[in-house]
């Protein structure tokens, strides 16, 4: 049977993965940003900038948060939490990971009927009438890929392992 541990550094491996990509949505944002900041000295500017830029920001964001949730790189109120006792740490950090699994499941959930809706509606953006769609299925896909990483820390609070 394979351990807790091994399945943990598959999901850290996969959520690194994931973080590439919202890099990737990162530096091409800044692309774009550059550029039309740039022609804009010519009196011109790029396309569908704004759009462009907010739907690069809701990939960048949703696929940065598996790998936030492994590096424990999201804001916590430590100050309070670290204070008490180990088993009263443990049941705060259980309670926490039962809501954020419930929360972004629903998210993901919801961000997936919300896309099929897009979808067979044929919405497009505005300005480059660009499908989006794909861009809300992306966010379903950064919640879903969360969950895991949520499962894997709820699992390992149960076994008595705190996170740091």
């Amino acid at each position: 049977m394979i351990s807790l541990l091994r399945i943990n550094q598959y999901i850290s491996k996969a959520a690194t993965a994931i973080n590439w990509v919202a890099a990737a949505a990162v530096f091409i944002m800044m692309l774009v940003t550059t550029g039309d900041v740039l022609l804009r000295f010519f009196g011109v500017s790029v396309p569908g900038a704004y759009e462009t830029i907010g739907f690069l920001s809701a990939l960048a964001i949703s696929f940065a948060l598996p790998y936030t949730a492994v590096e424990k790189g999201h804001i916590a109120v430590d100050f309070i939490v670290q204070r008490l006792p180990r088993a009263a740490r443990i049941v705060i950090n259980i309670i926490n990971a039962i809501l954020a699994i419930t929360l972004f499941s629903i998210i993901a959930w919801k961000s997936l009927q919300y896309g099929e809706v897009l979808r067979v509606t044929g919405s497009v953006s505005s300005t480059l009438e660009m499908p989006i769609y794909p861009f809300v299925y992306g966010v379903a896909a950064g919640c879903m890929l969360l969950c895991p990483v949520l499962l894997m820390e709820l699992l390992l609070q149960f076994k008595g392992v705190e996170s740091e």
